[in-house]
């Protein structure tokens, strides 16, 4: 016997549950899984269709319903709206909440990225940063970006122009500020 598929809502708390999501983010995730679940029962149902025709059905009594491109828009649409009151009500919850993936997005990448990547990420997910954030890394970003290069690239520094140039370039690709580098490799 085949199990019944999740609902929404509990793929929804499930996804929740494995890591902070923001809205814009799980509402991705979710309308996929939504549209995968009715693929499957359209299939389900052609397929239970033709197990009927095969079992003796008339096709003299009625006409096959073909479903066409304004029931599937229609169905798209109510998708939406559904996913969305979903998300309403996730965040109602207290399920779904945004400072709390802010907050998360900068514990687990503080330490390996600098400001302007953290707040490029966050920009992805249609987030910012609040300023007391902002300040807080900004006021710690030299003290990061020396971690991550001692990690890197070790205790020696390098006297090598091509060495530096390597250096520089990997610190600004996590995200530091070009001032910030500049300190650092001085230093």
């Amino acid at each position: 016997m085949a199990r019944q598929p999740l609902s929404l809502k509990a793929r929804a708390i499930g996804l929740l549950a494995q890591r902070e999501h923001s809205r814009a983010e799980l509402r991705r995730k979710l309308l996929r899984i939504e549209q995968q679940q009715r693929t499957r029962q359209a299939a389900a149902a052609q397929s239970a269709s033709l197990r009927g025709r095969e079992g003796g059905f008339d096709e003299s009594s009625g006409s096959e319903a073909r479903p066409d491109k304004d029931d599937a828009e229609v169905d798209s649409e109510s998708g939406t709206a559904a996913v969305d009151a979903l998300l309403d009500a996730l965040a109602a919850d207290g399920y779904l909440d945004e400072t709390r993936f802010v907050e998360s997005r900068l514990h687990v990448r503080a330490g390996r990225f600098g400001t302007q990547r953290i707040q490029q990420e966050l920009a992805h997910h249609g987030l910012r940063l609040d300023a007391d954030q902002q300040a807080a890394l900004r006021a710690s970003e030299l003290e990061r970006a020396r971690e991550v290069w001692l990690r890197r690239f070790g205790t020696e520094p390098s006297r090598n122009p091509e060495d530096r140039a390597k250096q520089t370039r990997f610190l600004l690709a996590r995200g530091f500020a070009p001032e910030v580098v500049r300190r650092l490799l001085r230093a």
